[in-house]
């Protein structure tokens, strides 16, 4: 029933890696819903995929983390349409897409300081700021 997903040319996920389940979908079908498993439950074995760097291998674990099963397989389901092959297809593109966002590398933050002008303008404002409640403390002291 399911096929590898073919991410780029050097990273996949082996059918072996991927366990479908179709369930009954909730919310609005009529009758339909009731009787017909549209919704798809999908699995994913992370330690399967092939081609992955072991960096890109953690950022997908970070990136997954909260859809982790107790196995540490990647859950992803859908039930967009009501029919349980287009369901299966969203699924996989699903993973798919969160494979090739694993595959980038973020890049690095550089640290940076605000610039001379930037600072003045910040000690002007708070100068501005310091006079204009300084005015309006009472004078005399009551």
């Amino acid at each position: 029933m399911s096929r590898a997903i073919v991410v780029n040319s050097a990273v996949r996920v082996p059918e072996g890696a991927l366990h479908v389940r179709a369930v009954r979908a909730s919310g609005p079908g009529g009758q339909n819903v009731n009787k017909v498993a549209t919704k798809v439950d999908l699995r994913v074995d992370l330690d399967a995929v092939e081609g992955l760097s072991e960096a890109a291998r953690s950022r997908l674990r970070t990136l997954c983390r909260h859809r982790l099963d107790a196995d540490g397989r990647l859950m992803v389901s859908s039930q967009a349409t009501r029919n349980q092959a287009r369901n299966l297809e969203d699924a996989r593109d699903r993973v798919r897409a969160l494979v090739a966002a694993a595959l980038r590398e973020p890049r690095p933050r550089r640290a940076s300081a605000p610039s001379a002008g930037a600072r003045e303008r910040r000690l002007d404002a708070k100068k501005r700021r310091s006079a204009l409640k300084r005015e309006r403390t009472r004078r005399g002291g009551w």
